[in-house]
């Protein structure tokens, strides 16, 4: 495939990485593999165990992120393939302000007895410390930087170094900083995670997970795991996924440089209570005055806004988290999701303000 990628900027990585080689009559992207079985004795042997497209893939990702990637059917199917690693009845530390998936999934493993979890403001370093240290089963930290949808901010070196001392694996759900913004694994996290779906392939078309890590024996563990238990995505998301990572840098970019003005305006805006925005990425969570009903006015009086429960893609889509019954009760009832997408910033705010101005 590409070539060595260790002195390249993440842009270039994103660009160059996965690609067959420049040899004449190669194609310039790796084709789509429709195939359940392959000829016997190789390496592959069967689809559920690996296939071309997915490894183009897993090559871009974990190049991006500093290690070796697998993908998987969705977010989920991953983030589930990670909790499994947990021994029976381990404990898990995890953000209180998590994905309502990662809670859901969670609270399952915990009610069928398979492990317990633990759930902290995960801004206060010294507390989850403290719990993973009181807690002698703790397996897994598990760490949302910045969290979903309260868009909080975990000191990750810290905490890895100190999960590390007590032989406590720490994982990153990543999807909401990206690669580019973000890599845990060069903080100190033993693995990360995405919802593929969301920025790495970012036109709402893909519904796909993947895992990184840089230790050769989790990612055995993982791969067998995967191999097991079938939770492959199909080659045409796989192709899908690479296409869009291909342009996560220009994406993001101009995402993230509107969600930077939206969120000067929104603060300014007297309908908003608050404007919750870490400073980096293309979420902002602003909380509108007059709680629910406000809230759910706002995202019905858009035409530009899309009201959808996803994040990541092209276009803009918001939508109030609390009308979601898994939503964790100390979200504010009247806190928005927006997820910035790449139009005219101005067009962004001009139909978000009407919407505001009707409300006061």
């Amino acid at each position: 495939m590409s070539s060595p990628t260790s002195r390249l900027h993440p842009a270039t990585i994103a660009v160059t990485a996965g690609r067959p080689p420049h040899d004449p009559d190669q194609p310039l992207n790796v084709p789509i593999t429709m195939t359940s079985t392959y000829v016997a004795t190789g390496d592959l042997e069967y689809g559920r165990y690996g296939n071309p497209t997915w490894s183009a893939f897993e090559e871009a990702l974990g190049a991006l992120e500093g290690g070796r990637a697998l993908a998987f059917a969705s977010g989920m199917a991953a983030a589930t393939t990670l909790l499994d690693l947990v021994g029976q009845d381990g404990g898990v530390i995890a953000p209180r302000h998590s994905y309502s998936g990662t809670i859901a999934a969670l609270a399952d493993f915990e009610s069928r007895g398979r492990l317990h979890a633990t759930l902290l403001d995960i801004t206060d370093t010294a507390a989850v410390i403290d719990a993973m240290e009181a807690d002698e089963d703790c397996a897994m930290l598990w760490l949302e930087s910045p969290t979903n949808p309260a868009l909080e901010v975990a000191d990750i070196a810290t905490l890895a170094a100190a999960a590390h001392e007590l032989g406590i694996r720490v994982i990153v759900d990543n999807t909401f900083a990206t690669p580019l913004l973000q890599q845990p694994l060069s903080l100190g996290a033993d693995i990360v995670v995405h919802s593929a779906t969301k920025y790495i392939s970012g036109h709402s078309d893909v519904l796909m997970g993947a895992i990184v890590t840089a230790d050769d024996d989790v990612y055995a563990a993982l791969k067998g795991r995967r191999d097991l238990m079938g939770a492959v995505p199909g080659p045409f998301e796989a192709w899908l996924a690479l296409r869009g990572l291909r342009t996560l840098h220009v994406r993001l970019e101009r995402a993230q440089a509107n969600a930077m003005e939206l969120a000067r305006r929104l603060a300014e805006h007297p309908a908003i209570e608050e404007v919750r925005y870490p400073g980096f990425g293309a979420i902002i969570a602003p909380v509108i005055a007059g709680g629910a009903d406000a809230a759910d006015f706002v995202v019905r009086a858009t035409s530009l806004w899309v009201h959808a429960t996803s994040l990541g893609g092209v276009e803009s889509t918001f939508e109030r988290r609390r009308r979601w019954k898994l939503e964790a009760t100390t979200i504010p009832e009247g806190l928005v999701r927006l997820s910035v997408g790449i139009e005219d910033v101005d067009d962004l705010w001009e139909d978000l303000r009407q919407a505001l101005d009707r409300i006061n």
